[in-house]
This record gives C-alpha cells, sequence and structure tokens, in this order.
C-alpha cells in the first residue's frame, strides 16, 4: 500500500510541454518544403531540359534568388528531417541510453549535413 496521493504519483509525469510547438515547427516546414521543392525541381527539370553542364548549374546557382531560395531549402529539408525523425525515435526507441544516443547523433547529425550544404551553397555562390 502506498501512502501517496494519486496526484503526487504522477506529477511530473505529464505532458512535457513542448508536443504542440514540435507539432507545429513540422507542420509548418512541411508547408514551405511545398513550394520550395516545388521551385527546386522545376529548376532543376529546365536546366536538363536546355542540356546544362556543370558550367551552367554554377552559373545558375551564382544569381540571389537562386542561392537563397536553395539555402532556404535546404534548412528547412534538414529541420523537417530532424523533427520526424524524432518522433519515430522517441515513439519506438525503449531503452533510454539508446534513445539518447540515437536523439543525439540525429541532431548532430541534421546539423552537420545542413551546415554543409549551406557552406557549400555559399561558395559555389560566391567562387563559382
Amino acid at each position: 500500500m502506498r501512502i501517496e496521493t494519486p496526484l503526487a504519483r504522477v506529477r511530473g509525469l505529464g505532458s512535457a510541454k513542448e508536443g504542440t510547438e514540435h507539432w507545429w515547427m513540422q507542420r509548418l516546414t512541411a508547408i514551405l518544403l511545398v513550394p520550395l521543392g516545388l521551385w527546386f525541381v522545376a529548376e532543376m527539370w529546365l536546366l536538363v531540359m536546355r542540356g546544362a553542364d556543370h558550367a551552367a548549374l554554377v552559373d545558375w546557382l551564382q544569381g540571389p534568388v537562386a542561392a537563397t531560395l536553395l539555402i532556404l531549402f535546404s534548412g528547412a529539408m534538414f529541420y523537417h528531417l530532424k523533427l520526424g525523425l524524432q518522433v519515430v525515435i522517441e515513439d519506438y526507441v525503449h531503452h533510454k541510453p539508446k534513445k539518447w544516443a540515437l536523439l543525439i547523433g540525429l541532431s548532430l547529425g541534421c546539423l552537420i549535413a545542413g551546415a554543409t550544404c549551406v557552406y557549400s551553397i555559399i561558395a559555389i555562390a560566391l567562387k563559382g
């Protein structure tokens, strides 16, 4: 028999108060990725249809609009990836040390990959 009340037993075990923000951010990045993804696919299709080579792609990426939109696309994509995989890990990995290791690895991996993409886009846009 326990001495604590039912309220005392569940205190601190409720909502982490982050679920709503996580849900909204996932939806906002999804909405942002739709036009950016369509733009990216259309631009790549036009470049391929014109028979563009590497030099043409570099010329295209040196434009300020293309570089800015590609940076936004990369950032939104990696953040959306992190949010989605975080939910999968939290829901299906039950061993706490493994869960924390995967979450830390996911965050670092998405951060490094996103930063690498942004750096590459800026380097190509400025240097050619």
